[in-house]
């Protein structure tokens, strides 16, 4: 039997899987399509590539998202290292640079002499050990061997992507920079402030804007994380100032008071030559995005170097397909990523560290495998969560 593990997807799962399971010296063949077949989502080449926001969410350790930070740094997460490496401002969470963060990735596994990389679509299992991380965009023929595999029924939801704006086109005689109760100081994020009656005419080009897909959505259509920004706002014409555009512990520096409504722009790299606008995921067509985006105060001659997409993503029922690793009951096929199910770009990476644990605690006595508790005692993960490696000491006496 061929003794590689084959992981197929180089998204934040697979990646974080391959450079974990060659940290203990497993070979690994990585599968990935692009570029020959490009997803709707994706840009680049590139690993790792972030579809959506550039941001992996806040870093106070009282939150949820901070805390699953911490613990993975302390298992030694390459992503969430090289993710601090390109970081660029973002207030209290975590931002990159996302064409330095999937450069980086994809030069420390291409440069790694334990992983064969095959740029070609994977239409089927192979034998042997196998982690599916191909994402909710994997090839309709792999989708179909997993539905097999797993004998369960296809889910789908919706997902989407915010547009990207030039720099040079913004005015900054409306904008201002400011994070959230910065009284008196600037910040990291770029504020476009309105007025009532600004907001007002916004939201009715935004419901009356032409859709990519022309229907309305249920809720449980749309990944909750990214909802197109015009469905928030059909569910009341607040919504969304007291969600993406809430102004809360803002000051416009022009009227020194909150303006009603404000839009933030967040820098894609550190040189701020570009920014995304923040909460903006949404289904509007092209020309419409510039038509009605353009309304915003500060954007009137934005320049779009990227448009926001919404594409159809699908993924397995894994409270029932999987059992507690993420494998499938009876094989030697473990998914993680997305295509589980779950949210996020952390939650991702987290998801493909523990697959390439749970391939390791599986193979080890096979192919001589070294347990992470004995790569901790060499050093090579940090050792300064006592309560870490007692968990791993557990886990392989």
């Amino acid at each position: 039997m061929d003794e590689r593990v084959t992981v197929i997807g180089a998204g934040l799962a697979g990646s974080e899987c391959t450079l974990q399971l060659a940290r203990r010296g497993v070979q690994v063949r990585l599968v990935e399509q692009r570029p020959a077949h490009q997803s709707p989502a994706h840009h680049t080449d590139l690993f790792a590539e972030l579809v959506c926001s550039n941001s992996l969410k806040s870093t106070k350790p009282d939150s949820a998202a901070g805390l699953l930070k911490r613990e993975l740094e302390c298992m030694g997460s390459y992503l969430l290292a090289i993710a601090r490496e390109c970081a660029v401002p973002a207030g209290g969470a975590l931002a990159v640079d996302r064409t330095e963060f999937s450069r980086r990735v994809t030069e420390a596994i291409e440069a790694n002499p334990l992983v064969e990389v095959v740029r070609e679509e994977a239409v089927a299992i192979p034998e042997g050990h196998v982690v599916i991380a191909a994402g909710p965009l994997c090839s309709d023929d792999l989708f179909e061997a997993i539905s097999d595999l797993v004998g369960g029924e296809r889910m789908s939801f919706y997902d989407a992507a915010a547009p990207i704006v030039d720099a040079e086109s913004l005015d900054r005689s409306i904008i201002f920079e400011q994070s959230r109760y910065c009284e008196g100081e600037t910040g990291d994020y770029l504020n476009c402030p309105m007025e009532c009656d600004e907001y007002d005419a916004f939201m009715k080009a935004l419901l009356g804007a032409e859709r990519v897909i022309a229907r309305d959505f249920e809720r449980t259509d749309l990944f909750c994380a990214c909802q197109p920004i015009e469905e928030v706002a059909r569910t009341g014409h607040d919504s969304i100032r007291f969600g993406a555009l809430k102004p809360v512990g803002l000051s416009d520096p022009r009227t020194g008071r909150r303006p009603w409504a404000a839009v933030q722009l967040r820098a894609e790299n550190p040189m701020r030559t570009s920014y995304n606008l923040v909460g903006f995921q949404t289904n509007l067509t092209w020309p419409e995005q510039r038509r009605v985006f353009r309304m915003i105060p500060g954007l009137g001659e934005a320049e779009f170097l990227r448009y926001g997409v919404m594409h159809r993503n699908s993924f397995v029922d894994s409270p029932h397909a999987l059992d507690r690793t993420f494998a499938v009951p009876g094989t030697s096929v473990r998914l993680a990523g997305q295509i589980t199910g779950t949210e996020g770009y952390v939650e991702a990476i987290a998801s493909g560290l523990l697959a390439a644990d749970a391939v390791a605690e599986e193979t080890k006595s096979r192919i001589g495998l070294t347990p992470l508790v004995k790569v901790v005692e060499l050093g090579v993960l940090p050792r300064s969560e006592k309560k870490t490696k007692r968990v791993f000491d557990e886990r392989y006496e």
